[in-house]
This record gives structure tokens, C-alpha cells and sequence, in this order.
């Protein structure tokens, strides 16, 4: 099965510092599943590194006050279509970010502050029906046997 996963868990220099979040279990995932990679910040415009950005209110915002939401919304878009192209059935993303968290991001005050909400892309992803999951989740399900079904 193809599985999108957010490109900075693979190790692509594509977070908002410049920096990535590689996850080394992703070579056993990587054994029995297509891994297609996908930053919808970079697929709706914005530069590497940037300005770190929350959500607050609806909007995404960056700290120093900017709207970035339409370049958010471009990408999550770009993201869906990249899944539905590739026929993804499931998708791996970086936890608490504006764009791929799922279930808590940061709350908008840039104080670390997490509050419940989606990412905008999470929420599309979930919301065309694929299967979304966190990289806190990946270790529990390569060991379960859930993970043959992803």
C-alpha cells in the first residue's frame, strides 16, 4: 500500500527551521509499504525555512502577525490530490503542526501551548477519507498487526 507520509519525517529539510524530524522506524515501514512524501507548507509556496506559524481562530498565522492561511489551504490541497493520485490508503503525519497535526496543535500564542484541533491538511486528509495517524502511533503499529492493514 502506498502511505503519504510529512517529507521532514523521512528526512527532508523541509520544516519551518530548516530542520527534520527523521523517524528511523520508518525503514521497516518502508520494507512493506510505498512511502510518498509530502509537505504541504513547501506544495503551497512557502520557503524553507520560515516564520513558524499557528492557528488561531481559524486562520494560520505566523508569529510575526502574518496570514499564511490560503498558502496552508494550496498545499493541503496539492497533499490530497498527491494521496488520491498515488492511491493512498493511509497517511503518516508530523504531529502538532498547523498543517499535519491531528487531534492537538499549538494554540495561536506561540507559548507551546497545545490546544484540540487538526492541521489543515490533516483535516482534508481525514475528511476524503483516508486514514490519518501520527508519528507517536508508528512504533505501536508496526508491532500490532494492524499495521499489514494500513
Amino acid at each position: 500500500m502506498n502511505v503519504l507520509v510529512s517529507a521532514c519525517l523521512m528526512g527532508f529539510c523541509c520544516r519551518y527551521d530548516g530542520g527534520v524530524r527523521r523517524l528511523s522506524c520508518l525503514d521497516a515501514l518502508g520494507e512493506r509499504h510505498v512511502l510518498i512524501p509530502v509537505c504541504p507548507e513547501v506544495m503551497g509556496g512557502l520557503p524553507t525555512p520560515r516564520p513558524p506559524s499557528e492557528i488561531r481562530d481559524g486562520r494560520v498565522i505566523t508569529r510575526d502577525g502574518r496570514d499564511v492561511t490560503q498558502a496552508f489551504l494550496r498545499g493541503a490541497q496539492e497533499a490530497a490530490r498527491l494521496a488520491q493520485a498515488c492511491g493512498c490508503g493511509c497517511a503518516l503525519l508530523k504531529e502538532r503542526s498547523p498543517s499535519c497535526g491531528l487531534g492537538q496543535v499549538y494554540d495561536g500564542t506561540f507559548t507551546g501551548t497545545l490546544t484540540d484541533g487538526d492541521g489543515l491538511c490533516a483535516r482534508l486528509l481525514v475528511g476524503r477519507g483516508l486514514r490519518v495517524i501520527g508519528e507517536s502511533q508508528v512504533e505501536e503499529l508496526l508491532a500490532s498487526r494492524e499495521e499489514k492493514s494500513i
